[in-house]
């Protein structure tokens, strides 16, 4: 029986890290997308598009793999945040949410072309913000610079240590691939971590 190969349908270098843990053969490719905020249309529903429109939009060129698109935005508020892409702006973002929770939304869906099957999810995940001072906020900002990660830290770093709590089903949720729910989709497919070999191969298109 000939294995299902798999995409990931991301440029993300954390999602690449993320999806490696499960120790599957993988391939990855940019989907090249508008990822614009449509008008009236909530972070859960953004989300959820995105990561469908993402995978769907490469069906055409990987007809007979497993893609897997995601998407993720950080929510304070009702409002939207983005990536802060400067020291400034991220210093602005963590100042603000000095003891306050801000909640992550992420898309995630599973399209088979072949099967014309799709799977789809919006994982939610809260942290709360440790009171931190503008000293402590600016020196981890030049320590790690996270100027390209939606909400301005690195959970999986010396971001961990901004924070009082986290609360969510999946901790890798936060840094934007749910896996538990991944390998439940996977599983839906036949396709079960626990039954492969370790075996890691990835190629950008």
């Amino acid at each position: 029986m000939i294995k299902p190969k798999i995409l990931l349908a991301s440029s993300s270098a954390y999602r690449r890290q993320l999806l490696q843990k499960l120790g599957l053969a993988f391939e990855w490719a940019s989907p090249d997308i508008d990822e614009s905020h449509q008008l009236d249309e909530s972070p859960a529903q953004l989300v959820h598009r995105l990561a469908e429109t993402k995978a769907r939009h490469l069906a055409s060129t990987y007809p007979n793999h497993m893609i897997i698109g995601s998407d993720q935005v950080a929510v304070i508020d009702d409002q939207i945040l983005g990536k802060p892409h400067t020291h400034t702006a991220a210093f602005a973002q963590l100042s603000s949410f000095r003891r306050r929770e801000v909640t992550f939304l992420t898309g995630l869906c599973l399209f088979n072309p072949a099967a014309n099957r799709i799977q789809t999810s919006v994982e939610v995940y809260q942290v709360r913000f440790r009171n931190l001072s503008d000293e402590q906020i600016d020196n981890y900002l030049q320590r790690e610079q996270p100027y390209d990660c939606a909400g301005s830290f690195k959970s999986e770093g010396l971001g961990i240590c901004l924070f009082e709590k986290f609360e969510g089903d999946d901790p890798n949720t936060l840094i934007g691939l749910p896996l538990i729910a991944l390998t439940r989709m996977l599983a839906n497919e036949g396709i079960d971590p626990l039954d492969q070999p370790t075996s890691f191969f990835h190629a950008s298109n």
